[in-house]
């Protein structure tokens, strides 16, 4: 995730009709950048069934990544500044390096009426906004990679001029990619260790789950297919019962049994001080982004 970058964008006459006017059919959405979080993020839109595949354009340099889009019916384009023109709602998908070029470029599209949400990892709000035209209503975004399947964990934050209706229009139409929870901007760079960059973590994990299997005599491929399931199983779990992780990992414990050996392996190993020194470093790298 903390390689590219992504801002949405969308139009409206009036700011106070917003959310009535994201509702009507003949809303268009459009993404610059083709990239995974573009991807998953048009597919939640689309399972919604509010907005029609005909609706949305993308645009890309290449057609390397176009392609998929097209599967799902979506028009493409290698012209930005035709996908701002062209919609009400776009998604500006591209590496955090790139945003004062491509925000250079369309620019001379952009009104008063346009907001613009950016997941580009470190650059600020404040950044955002003095890029843009004057009056430019800014939000911040963080998605993580999971958007592709609709299980993502999406965080965003409102800038100087965006209003609790430009907040709302943006969790209802995200809703369909995962969970959306809205925050300051300082938790932003906590959310990419947290959960941007907390993905991979997790598919480290994974890996040496199964290949501890591996090493106790299970097949590769079926070691990791139960690992997947194990994670998948234990994360629906904590999310849906709400309790907290240590009251279900108490559950799995019993007094001599074998989770509590496993677990103290674990703790010998130094894996609740590395997985927080993980997220820290994370957040911290995000932080040092920002600075520059």
């Amino acid at each position: 995730m903390s390689g590219c970058g992504l801002i949405i964008l969308y139009t409206c006459r009036q700011k106070a009709a917003v959310e009535q006017r994201m509702e009507k059919p003949d809303l268009n959405i459009g993404f610059i950048g083709a990239g995974n979080m573009a991807f998953g993020i048009t597919k939640g839109i689309l399972c919604s069934g509010e907005v029609q595949p005909r609706k949305v354009m993308v645009s890309a340099p290449s057609s390397n990544n176009l392609g998929r889009f097209q599967e799902l019916g979506v028009a493409v384009t290698h012209s930005n500044t035709e996908v701002v023109t062209a919609s009400r709602l776009v998604f500006l998908a591209v590496k955090p390096h790139l945003i004062p070029r491509v925000l250079a470029e369309i620019a001379p599209s952009v009104t008063r009426e346009h907001v613009i949400i950016s997941v580009a990892a470190g650059v600020t709000i404040a950044t955002l906004e003095e890029l843009l035209p004057p009056e430019s209503v800014v939000l911040r975004l963080m998605p993580n990679l999971p958007c592709m399947v609709q299980e993502g964990a999406l965080l965003f934050s409102l800038g100087s001029r965006a209003g609790p209706q430009e907040g709302a229009v943006l969790k209802a139409l995200l809703a369909p990619c995962g969970l959306v929870e809205e925050g300051p901007e300082v938790w932003i760079d906590t959310h990419t260790g947290l959960s941007g960059s907390g993905v991979a973590f997790v598919y480290l994990f994974a890996e040496a789950l199964a290949e501890g299997a591996v090493k106790m005599g299970m097949p590769t491929a079926v070691a990791q297919r139960i690992a997947a399931q194990t994670i998948l199983g234990a994360g629906r779990l904590l999310r849906d019962s709400g309790r907290h992780p240590a009251q279900l990992r108490s559950d799995v414990c019993t007094p001599g049994g074998t989770t509590i050996y496993g677990l103290h392996a674990l703790e010998l190993g130094g894996l609740r001080a590395a997985a927080m020194g993980a997220v820290e470093a994370a957040t911290e790298r995000a932080r040092e982004m920002g600075r520059k």
